[in-house]
């Protein structure tokens, strides 16, 4: 276990250095999320004969890339930054991939920023394609799960969102501290487990919507049991009653799934009676 524990050591984070811009694995493993996401989605499309078209389902991914991206990135700066007066003050700055006039990238994304940006765009595309809002978010909650495994994967070749120090033989070592590899067990948790879960019970939805609503409330669940092993934010470190502020916000994120789930199985119940 001794090359595991140490891999960082021997693990370069940039997968190529072009002299004026470095590729990090992170971008990459991002690319392939977005990719993996995509043919999910399309798979599910022909498998469940869900009446959208490719050239349809690729404009969507447009208008829900860019909604991920702007909800992200504004969700870091307005939740976890130290420094949201000064965006604020300087909005151009929000985007702005350069440091000193040298390319650094974006660095800060909040997943459940990105989750307001991606619910803001889908229903934008759905009233301007006269597509079922419920439906497109089923569609969704079923490919969704499977592209965050790569996500997770880019964050623990990142070397970010690292995990809470730890004495297991599985654990890995930063800058000289044996930690919990979080990345992974999220990665597991929140995109292997749910994946499973979902594809098992669309065969029992009632209604459209139903899977997003119960994709909330897991995804909420498995990241709340993920923070556990996951070193909190530096900037804000532990807040009410020793949680931290990813698991307030999946607290929120588990009350507005199962509310929403009740909601629609109650109008489902009704139409049946």
């Amino acid at each position: 276990m001794e090359f595991w524990n140490n891999i960082y050591d021997h693990f370069d984070p940039v997968a190529l250095d072009l002299g004026f811009i470095n590729i990090h694995w992170y971008g990459l493993m991002y690319v392939a999320a977005l990719l993996v996401a995509l043919f999910t989605a399309k798979w599910f499309v022909k498998k469940d004969k869900i009446p959208i078209s490719d050239n349809l389902l690729e404009t969507y991914f447009i208008y829900v890339e860019i909604g991920v991206i702007l909800g992200a990135r504004l969700g870091y700066v307005f939740i976890y930054s130290t420094d949201t007066l000064y965006y604020i003050t300087h909005p151009w700055q929000i985007f702005n991939p350069f440091i000193g006039g040298q390319f650094t990238g974006i660095s800060g994304m909040s997943y459940h920023g990105a989750v307001i940006g991606f619910l803001l765009a889908s229903w934008l595309f759905s009233k301007r394609h006269d597509f079922s809002f419920g439906k497109l978010m089923d569609l969704v909650a079923l490919s969704i799960p499977m592209g965050y495994i790569f996500g997770r994967i880019g964050n623990f070749l990142n070397q970010e969102l690292i995990g809470r120090p730890t004495d297991s033989p599985f654990g890995i070592y930063v800058n000289g501290i044996l930690r919990h590899p979080s990345q992974l067990y999220e990665a597991l948790l929140e995109g292997l487990l749910i994946a499973a879960v979902l594809f098992v019970y669309r065969h029992y939805k009632k209604v459209d919507g139903e899977l997003m609503a119960l994709y909330g409330a897991l995804y909420g669940i498995a990241r709340f049991v993920a923070e556990v092993f996951r070193a909190p934010d530096p900037q804000i470190g532990f807040l009410c009653c020793g949680m931290t502020m990813g698991q307030l916000l999946s607290a929120l994120m588990i009350l507005a799934g199962i509310a929403t789930f009740a909601y629609l199985r109650r109008g489902s119940f009704a139409k049946a009676k």
